[in-house]
């Protein structure tokens, strides 16, 4: 450990440990449930239709609980947060596992327990989101954020290639079983952290506190139009690669074992993309990230196109190296211009305008594939996410925000003499 601590100072940090391990735990049994919920809908009804509003039902509590998770874990230490969501997860993941496996799950029940999901996926952001700055120091958060985001690309990418074999050869039911039990393991971890709650005014509420932080994202351009593009692209990405991509992996693929492969592709991309953020910091942050959320498209189109399962593992390895920088990116560039009282807040803001429109990315795609077909959707969702990346260019700011100088001071816009308009 010491060695490793001389290389990576972060590490020597104990309440950094303890989130490690977890980033290790939890992502690996959540990688069960992706593979296992959509291929138990689709063994139970094979409706795109129906999987749809089982995944729009896991994202729609994100519109009223991201929110109150924001308030929560600027309050309160948001260890804690993470802990009540990871164990409404894991009893409704773990539930729904059950119901699998002794043959009496049905639809509605699928709707309402991933319903609880979400409600514990829309807890668990924003308060992972200020619970880093937290524990590290400012001059550490670009090191910590690329460490801790590469331990849970390894997990994941590890979790989904075991899931995929897993609902291949027992079913998807184990799948969902193994991810709540790994969920409960995340809980003695997470009460060692000794981080506390942050700075709050006494006597203030809870919608004056959301105010506080509206009034935080708004006034940062770069930040409210770049969410606002992430609305568009999550939505057609989540439609049209999340919700149709285990249908034509069904069709064309080989099956949930094909699909647990390009989830895992994608997590090797990701565990290469945590490497290089490591060191790597781009002279204009904001400008990458926007353009990397147009090269997104390249996930449905990859479907759409029906490209061999190789070719298609391919672009998900090298869409995830380039995901895992711009997430890298605008975490850090979020802790560095956020005050940390307001951080989890201008979080919760930022994954509620991400994700908004992904309840509608999700009921709109499938009921669209059974009318116009899987391929024509997924061609529509890419020329969306395309598009919201050339709209959001237009910005000033977003395009000429450069990279600090050193660690700890803001991104600023380049001045206007940069010749870059």
């Amino acid at each position: 450990m010491f060695g490793l601590g001389r290389r990576f100072p972060v590490l020597m940090i104990r309440d950094f440990r303890l989130l490690l391990a977890d980033r290790l735990l939890a992502p690996a049994a959540a990688a069960f449930s992706l593979v296992g919920v959509s291929f138990a809908v689709l063994d139970l009804t094979g409706s795109t239709a129906d999987l749809s509003y089982v995944l729009a039902a896991q994202i729609a509590p994100s519109l009223v609980f991201t929110l109150i998770s924001g308030v929560f874990a600027d309050r309160f230490p948001p260890q804690r947060v993470i802990i009540a969501a990871n164990v409404l997860i894991a009893v409704s993941e773990g539930g729904l596992g059950l119901l699998v496996l002794t043959g009496h799950a049905v639809l509605w029940h699928m709707i309402v327990l991933e319903t609880l999901t979400g409600v514990g996926m829309a807890a668990f952001w924003p308060a992972s989101q200020a619970l880093l700055p937290r524990i590290v120091p400012g001059e550490l958060l670009q090191e910590a954020n690329a460490v801790s985001r590469l331990a849970m690309n390894l997990a994941q990418m590890g979790g989904a290639a075991v899931a995929g074999v897993v609902v291949a050869v027992v079913g998807p039911g184990w799948a969902m079983t193994v991810c709540g039990i790994g969920l409960f393991g995340t809980i003695p971890l997470l009460l060692g952290i000794r981080a506390g709650a942050g700075e709050r005014v006494p006597g203030t509420g809870m919608v004056r506190e959301l105010r506080e932080g509206w009034s935080e994202f708004v006034s940062h351009t770069w930040l409210w139009a770049i969410v606002l593009q992430f609305a568009v692209t999550l939505s057609a990405w989540y439609g049209g690669f999340q919700v149709l991509g285990p249908a034509v992996a069904k069709a064309h693929l080989g099956g949930p074992a094909a699909w647990g492969t390009i989830m895992a592709a994608e997590a090797a991309g990701l565990i290469l993309g945590g490497l290089l953020s490591l060191r790597f910091t781009p002279k204009r942050p904001m400008l990458v990230v926007v353009c990397i959320g147009g090269a997104m498209a390249i996930s449905p189109l990859s479907l759409a196109a029906r490209w061999p399962l190789a070719v298609v593992c391919v672009t998900a390895l090298l869409l995830g190296v380039i995901m895992e920088i711009m997430v890298v990116q605008w975490s850090v560039a979020l802790a560095r211009n956020i005050p940390q009282q307001k951080l989890a807040r201008v979080s919760a803001y930022d994954a509620l305008g991400s994700v908004m429109a992904m309840p509608l990315g999700a009921l709109v795609a499938g009921p669209l594939a059974d009318r116009v077909g899987l391929a024509a959707t997924q061609y529509g969702a890419a020329a969306l996410m395309v598009l919201s990346a050339a709209f959001t260019l237009l910005s000033r700011e977003v395009r000429t925000m450069r990279a600090p100088e050193k660690a700890g001071t803001d991104l600023t816009p380049a001045p206007a003499a940069s010749g870059l308009n």
